[in-house]
């Protein structure tokens, strides 16, 4: 294909099919292993207070400021940033940046999660789960950086990555849409089925006591409150391109709002079921043992690889239960990664003119082998936990500041956001939308700062300046580099004339429905 030929956008045939995608994109590991602990440790029921605010004030607002952004322009995160204003190109670099970044440490936590699927079935972790993960599994070496790979993680790496490219090169109708209106309702019943299975443990009632029982002091705390915000935000995978990405995949008449809505709040009911068979798991798992479930609670990879493999080995059928959970942790992995990845695809497409399966291909390539030569290592789960702890609360909430800040207050570009918005939904939107959204960019501001002030201060776990700075500072500073650096790349003219086209289309409709209305 030559450079100047315009590659074939691809669309979403449906409606609903965005919707799947949407949701296998914003329910992933974070929902299951995150979600259930920040409400343990902040203040359990009284949480949910917070929770449900954050997701109605910040989570759905933005959730409607990307899809505009995406669905008006139709273009890429860097480009829907360009047609708002030259300056603004930066920031859809970044964002894809930072989903590049995220994408390849989360294909290493989906490799361990299908190496755990049959590890459960013989409970290969013996009596001491904890020594087989960090020991026998992962080989984990002194803090530093080594590239002594270990064959065991290797493997599993490669796979997947070679099932995300199988999918990604069958478009995003037939490889995206279709994998997640399968795999999303099998997820859904996989995990429907691991929570009835936890209710039924003995101890099953503690743990959710312990999870549901609500200390309201908590709300005073202005922490509780930071972290409601910070669990909404990360969990519906905003501000590092997805849904700017998907959106622009659209019909010109597409519901947005009302799949907003959807998505929203299916994302947050996945996760208040996960809380559900998590805690009704650690109650069990605490009673086994004679302890509190406070002793046993615990998030992340702590969880998931060190906490469920005890609790396998201690309850009935427990090969099973741990078959079913990881398999979970799998698809909701996949379903994620490949609308991560799909954030550069379409940049490059946007960007140099290049074909969907070439575009993918160069993609998924250079994300794999960067991703295999770093995870697999004896060093991998530092780089990992680094980079996750990095892009997370520096590299999004950085994005989504500049987002707002630019897009939003400097451009002034929320009415226009707002009109779009309405011309094609059905849920309106006008100032009290407009005014959720600048009261979110205080509050990512406020995150942010504390954030940068702690890894300042206080390192990251107790991890050497060289980790540091290759894997946490070095590569936000590489972003920002980078992002200048592909700005600075002139446009081909083609695009840009799509793009103008596409815009103006979108003021045209918005003209015409708010005619219709006033007449």
């Amino acid at each position: 294909m030559s450079p100047k030929s315009s590659p074939q956008r691809e669309v979403f045939v449906s409606r609903g099919a965005f919707i799947f995608a949407a949701i296998g994109s914003a329910v992933g590991l974070g929902n299951i292993w995150r979600f259930p602990y920040v409400t343990y440790d902040n203040g359990g029921g009284a949480f949910i207070i917070p929770y449900l605010i954050a997701l109605l004030t910040a989570g759905i607002p933005l959730l409607f400021f990307y899809y505009a952004m995406g669905h008006r322009s139709r273009g890429s995160a860097p480009l829907a940033h360009r047609m708002v204003h030259k300056g603004a190109e930066p920031i859809g670099w970044f964002a894809t940046g930072v989903a590049i970044i995220i994408g390849i440490y989360y294909a290493a936590i989906i490799g361990w999660a299908g190496s755990y699927m049959f590890f459960s079935l013989t409970e290969a972790w013996g009596d001491d789960s904890e020594g087989f993960f960090f020991g026998e599994y992962l080989k984990l070496g002194d803090p530093g950086i080594s590239l002594e790979f270990v064959p065991e993680v290797l493997i599993p790496v490669i796979l997947v990555w070679v099932v995300v490219l199988a999918i990604l090169l069958m478009g995003v109708q037939n490889g995206i849409a279709n994998f997640s209106k399968v795999f999303i309702p099998l997820l859904i019943i996989l995990f429907l089925a691991l929570v009835i299975r936890s209710l039924f443990l003995p101890g099953a009632a503690e743990g959710l006591n312990a999870l549901f029982t609500p200390d309201f002091k908590a709300l005073k705390d202005p922490g509780v409150w930071i972290a409601a915000y910070g669990q909404i935000f990360f969990s519906l995978s905003i501000a590092f391109g997805i849904m700017i990405t998907y959106a622009s995949y659209l019909k010109k008449k597409t519901n947005l709002t009302g799949s907003g809505l959807v998505v929203g709040f299916s994302n947050s009911a996945f996760e208040i079921l996960a809380g559900i068979g998590i805690f009704a798991a650690l109650g069990f798992m605490a009673k086994a043992q004679g302890v509190e479930v406070a002793d046993v609670a615990s998030s992340g990879i702590g969880l998931a690889f060190v906490g469920f493999p005890t609790l396998i080995s201690e309850m009935p059928g427990g090969g099973i239960f741990g078959f079913v959970f990881f398999a979970c942790l799998v698809f909701a992995g996949l379903t994620s990664l490949i609308s991560i990845i799909q954030v550069p695809i379409q940049a490059l497409r946007d960007k140099f003119r290049v074909g969907n399966k070439a575009s993918t291909a160069w993609i998924v390539g250079a994300m794999a082998v960067v991703s295999i030569l770093l995870m697999p290592t004896i060093t991998g789960l530092y780089a990992l936990d680094t980079m996750d702890a990095f892009a997370n609360n520096v590299g999004i909430v950085g994005s989504a500041i500049l987002s707002i800040v630019v897009v939003g207050w400097a451009m002034r570009k929320l009415p226009v956001f707002s009109r779009h918005l309405n011309a094609v939904s059905s849920f309106k939107l006008g100032p009290i939308w407009m005014t959720l959204i600048s009261i979110t960019g205080v509050v990512l501001v406020y995150m942010l700062i504390t954030q940068i002030i702690t890894y300042v201060v206080e390192g990251y776990e107790g991890y050497p300046p060289l980790i540091l700075g290759v894997y946490g500072w070095g590569m936000i500073g590489l972003l920002v580099v980078g992002s200048i650096i592909l700005t600075l790349v002139k446009w081909p003219k083609e695009t840009i004339d799509e793009m103008e086209t596409a815009v103006a289309d979108s003021v045209a409709e918005e003209n015409l429905r708010t005619n219709n209305k006033g007449v």
